[in-house]
């Protein structure tokens, strides 16, 4: 069960760094045979599916290295990735053939994970006035280490999700110092 929740994690954060990668390279790994046993991806044809996760990871891949692109990316990861972040959960659930019984549960952890994640990712944006190529590349890497990891090395992957999970609470924290820092520095400046 514990194995279940860190696959679960790990995936859902891939989701969280980025959208059509993840579905990709599950589809990819498992085939099309996962997507008919899936909500709302069970009525798309298969060919189509995966004609549109192409064309979204591709542009996820070259769009995210321009600051418009990192921007159009963002907007459509904040309203997809929860939807992505349940799916990909839900699938990893009926990859390992675990029967758990309120399989919403596991859609609903994978949706608040990979929110979480997307929200970090548009709070560093604007603090840092667009995300560095260097990262980028990491993101990029990580999201696809990351759905391997779920269904090959469940342990480790969801280990690198809970770390992920412990640098967004950090940033957090020091989103909220830094806030309060600026807006002393602005009360004293009048």
């Amino acid at each position: 069960m514990m194995m279940l929740v860190l696959a679960v994690l790990s995936a859902s954060a891939a989701a969280g760094i980025r959208i059509a990668l993840p579905l990709l390279v599950t589809s990819l790994l498992y085939g099309e045979s996962l997507w008919s046993n899936l909500p709302f991806l069970n009525l798309i044809k298969p060919p189509i599916l995966l004609s549109v996760l192409i064309s979204w990871s591709l542009f996820e891949l070259f769009a995210s290295k321009k600051l418009l692109g990192q921007r159009i990316l963002q907007i459509v990861q904040l309203l997809c990735s929860p939807v992505v972040g349940a799916l990909i959960a839900v699938a990893t659930a009926k990859i390992f053939n675990l029967d758990f019984s309120p399989i919403w549960l596991l859609g609903f952890l994978g949706a608040i994970f990979a929110l979480l994640l997307t929200l970090v990712k548009v709070g560093w944006f604007f603090r840092l006035r667009g995300i560095p190529i260097w990262m980028v590349i990491v993101e990029d890497v990580l999201s696809i280490a990351l759905v391997f990891f779920a269904f090959e090395a469940p342990q480790e992957g969801g280990l690198i999700a809970l770390l992920l999970l412990w640098i967004a609470i950090r940033s957090a924290t020091a989103w909220r110092d830094w806030y309060n820092k600026s807006k002393l520095s602005k009360t004293d400046s009048y």
